[in-house]
């Protein structure tokens, strides 16, 4: 690294459990992240964050991040009970979160995220590009105009309203919920149950 480059910062963050939700496959892919060595990384300073999945959580912490680690990108997973494939989120709506507690027992009243502004605000990604590189871990990889009405659209949507704070590049990502495998006969080395979201994972962080 030459004198006087810095290094691009990711902020990369996931969250903990939450109602319905005991345990959190971000909470470990943010982690395993963390720890990889690849060359296209080794110049990048990489950040975690495990958010509780709390909007007081959000509003309290992820001003800090940015102000403490001033990302370039930030790249967000959370956890889609319901979706079987990988989202990548285009962008955030202003909308009213569903009728679902977070993990603080807490439920936001306004009608609006933000009253009196934009009903959608976008990322700013190369998503197209994200889906081809993440579809080449295998399965299913979609893009998606609909963050949902929790905790992640809740975070994307502060982000994307960043002014002064913004990173260059910021993308959300909702991954499944972990199939649950039959059993299998004992192997010498078993494939680990994640490594087809951790390399998507990886992908799409080195694309961006």
């Amino acid at each position: 690294m030459q004198a006087g480059h810095r290094r691009l910062t990711v902020l990369i963050t996931g969250f903990g459990p939450f109602p319905g939700a005991p345990s959190n496959p971000t909470e470990v892919l943010v982690a395993r992240l963390l720890r990889r060595r690849r060359p296209a990384f080794a110049e990048l300073r990489l950040v975690g964050h495990v958010f509780r999945t709390a909007y007081a959580a959000v509003d309290a912490q992820m001003p800090s991040l940015l102000a403490r680690h001033r990302p370039d990108v930030v790249l967000m997973f959370g956890l889609a009970r319901r979706t079987r494939f990988i989202r990548i989120e285009t962008c955030a709506r202003n909308v009213r979160p569903r009728l679902l507690v977070d993990a603080g027992g807490s439920l936001p009243a306004q009608q609006r995220l933000q009253v009196g502004d934009c009903s959608f605000r976008r990322g700013r990604a190369p998503f197209a590009a994200l889906r081809v590189a993440a579809r080449t871990a295998g399965g299913d990889v979609r893009l998606s105009h609909d963050a949902g009405r929790y905790v992640c659209n809740y975070l994307y949507w502060k982000l994307a309203s960043q002014r002064r704070a913004a990173p260059r590049l910021f993308v959300f990502v909702h991954v499944p919920w972990p199939r649950q495998r039959r059993p299998l006969r004992r192997r010498r080395n078993p494939r680990p149950h994640a490594d087809p979201l951790l390399r998507a994972a990886e992908l799409m962080l080195q694309t961006l």
